[in-house]
């Protein structure tokens, strides 16, 4: 009877090595597909994150872009309007002179004579 209850005992053995092994095999697989599945997930999130960057930064390329035509424009503008305050006032200033030429004379006299008693001092 002994040799009957080593038998069973070896049978029941390599049953229970047989299903240990096939867990051992299970659990590797489900380890090997749970990396898979987390490799796809960073791949996708990095690729997601990749994508929101250059998005990022297309855009604030296109904002720089804009604000350096604005004030371009603005300093254009502001260019323009300048030179057309220096033609009015050479204008007005040449009507002046020769309207009163006498006036302007004194004018320049008295200027001059002011900035050379500035100077002295």
């Amino acid at each position: 009877m002994s040799t009957t209850n080593e038998a069973t005992k070896n049978l029941t053995d390599k049953a229970t090595y047989e299903r240990l092994q096939k867990d051992v095999t299970a659990v590797k697989n489900d380890i090997a597909a749970l990396t898979e599945q987390i490799t796809d997930a960073l791949n996708n999130f990095a690729g997601t994150a990749g994508k929101q960057a250059r998005h990022g930064y297309n855009q604030a390329r296109a904002n720089a872009e804009a604000a350096v035509d604005d004030m371009s424009e603005r300093g254009s503008a502001m260019m323009d309007a300048a030179q057309n305050a220096a033609s009015s006032i050479e204008e007005t200033l040449e009507d002046v002179i020769t309207q009163r030429p006498l006036a302007t004379v004194g004018l320049a006299l008295g200027i001059g004579f002011l900035i050379g008693v500035t100077w002295r001092r």
